[in-house]
């Protein structure tokens, strides 16, 4: 079996370019492809983004265990990861990386807790992140101050992971958990 290496943030804390940049240097790890019951956006693709299937789908893979660990993230919008994911990257003999959630990520320390390095990606400040939302020209002011609501309190869950990179600089903040990363995939 392989480790772990968890990433979780606020939307707009620069976690998925944080991922995107270790992957392009690291052939020992591979991304955990998360399902979801959200619908599909444009340019995303199945089995890559993220595995698309039905609410009732995904209720029934919960009711079978499929998952290791999973969330209602938004009402009716399930998130989770499938075992069967771990195993397809595990049989690579790849490390798995994954992007999830707050609850997601402290869940997996808490199942995988010694095979785990778990770091939270913050955002310089709440006024920083704002700006990075409103700059992706995505948002409406109502899912904009929502979104910010949820930071305030994912932000809460910064102290249950190994550790909290601030990320003001993309290439140094890569770097840093770079260096995380490498230090505890050697021990």
């Amino acid at each position: 079996m392989g480790k772990l290496v968890v990433f979780s943030a606020p939307s707009g804390a620069g976690k998925t370019s944080v991922v995107n940049g270790l992957l392009s240097l690291r052939n020992d790890l591979m991304f955990s492809v998360s399902a979801t019951s959200r619908d599909m956006r444009p340019g995303e693709i199945d089995g890559k983004n993220y595995y698309f299937i039905s609410p009732d789908e995904f209720r029934s893979k919960i009711d079978k265990q499929d998952f290791v660990e999973w969330e209602e993230v938004y009402a009716g919008s399930y998130y989770g990861t499938l075992k069967s994911e771990l195993e397809r990257i595990w049989n690579q003999n790849c490390h798995v990386l994954f992007d999830v959630d707050v609850k997601g990520g402290v869940r997996l320390k808490e199942l995988f807790a010694k095979d785990t390095l778990a770091i939270f990606i913050a955002p310089p400040s709440l006024e920083v992140l704002e700006q990075r939302l409103r700059g992706r020209n995505t948002e409406s002011e109502e899912s904009l101050a929502k979104r910010l609501g949820k930071a305030k309190w994912e932000m809460e869950f910064s102290s249950k992971f190994d550790y909290v990179v601030v990320n003001d600089d993309l290439s140094l903040t890569i770097e840093k958990v770079n260096a995380l990363i490498s230090d505890f995939l050697a021990s």
